[in-house]
């Protein structure tokens, strides 16, 4: 072997070994900039000693089971003395507020809840109100909309324009009904409409038990009609005008809570200011799917609304 056949050889084992050298290196750092996201992503420390959670409850409402993990994770934690539910809601579907109503009944049954409304809380929004020991809301803050409704749109003479014709194969007269080329008319709207009025009925009974409402009294003010806060308060469908200020009031009147407790918003989560590569991530991870990029909200099945966009 030559001495330049043997420098060869050394120098291509220097290039392996410094090429490895770098490749571990390359994980570590890798590594470190991993932990470094996952410490951005971690929610801030909670503050020392007793305190107050804030649930925000903006937008569409929908079912959400991390909320009520949170909800859950409320009523164990001794250091939350008491919740306000923060609403400014048209409602959602029926399903996302009987869950948030039911969650909210079982967090209240450990410790005080009191809700505010600030522009709007309609709807199943309303519902959500109602979950909580004390309503309060702003003179001219919308509420009400005591009701459910399933929307239909009849395209079937947009079609007929463009010439496209459906069909289909169901297993049964009322599956895949109604089409969105007819009119909602005889059994499917039957069958929808005893939809309706049966979640409409739950709605109005836990209205009249958590008002202290006769069902005749409810009933009068469940024909979907909204009201202003002031009207609301006449009506018995709110028990004050205020907002979170008159709720600490409220707290430390009733329940002995220090107003100057800390306040900590708890929903939604922060997700910190790196939050931008999930929601990318989530937002690719729908497109691929099929899904809308705006969310995972779908209303158009049963919903408890004030207004469908």
């Amino acid at each position: 072997m030559t001495d330049q056949m043997h420098h060869d050889i050394l120098a291509a084992d220097r290039f392996r070994r410094s090429r490895g050298v770098w490749r571990i290196l390359a994980l570590l750092a890798a590594v470190v900039a991993v932990l470094a996201l996952v410490g951005r992503f971690a929610l801030p420390g909670l503050p020392e000693g007793d305190r107050i959670a804030r649930i925000v409850i903006g937008g569409t409402i929908a079912t959400a089971p991390s909320r009520s993990k949170v909800i859950d994770e409320l009523i164990a934690d001794d250091a939350v003395k008491a919740v306000i539910v923060a609403i400014n809601s048209p409602g959602g579907t029926t399903a996302g507020g009987e869950e948030l109503y039911e969650d909210l009944r079982r967090l209240s049954a450990a410790k005080p809840v009191v809700s505010t409304i600030d522009e709007l809380g309609a709807s199943a929004a309303y519902m959500t109100a109602i979950a909580t020991d004390r309503i309060f809301a702003r003179r001219l803050s919308i509420v009400g909309s005591i009701g459910v409704l399933y929307q239909h749109v009849n395209a079937g003479k947009l079609l007929d324009t463009i010439g496209v014709d459906l069909d289909k194969v169901a297993s049964g007269p009322l599956k895949a009904e109604p089409d969105f080329d007819e009119p909602l008319t005889g059994a499917p709207r039957v069958s929808i409409g005893e939809l309706v009025e049966d979640s409409f009925a739950w709605f109005v009974d836990i209205v009249a038990e958590r008002r202290g409402l006769t069902r005749a009294q409810t009933l009068a003010l469940a024909d979907g009609r909204i009201m202003t806060g002031r009207v609301g308060v006449e009506a018995g469908l709110i028990d004050a005008i205020g907002g979170e200020h008159e709720a600490l009031d409220w707290l430390e009147a009733e329940h002995g809570i220090d107003p100057e407790s800390a306040i900590v918003t708890v929903w939604p989560q922060e997700t910190g200011e790196f939050s931008w590569i999930g929601d990318l991530i989530g937002s690719s991870a729908r497109s691929i799917l099929g899904l809308s990029s705006e969310g995972p909200v779908m209303l158009d099945g049963l919903v408890s609304l004030w207004q469908v966009e």
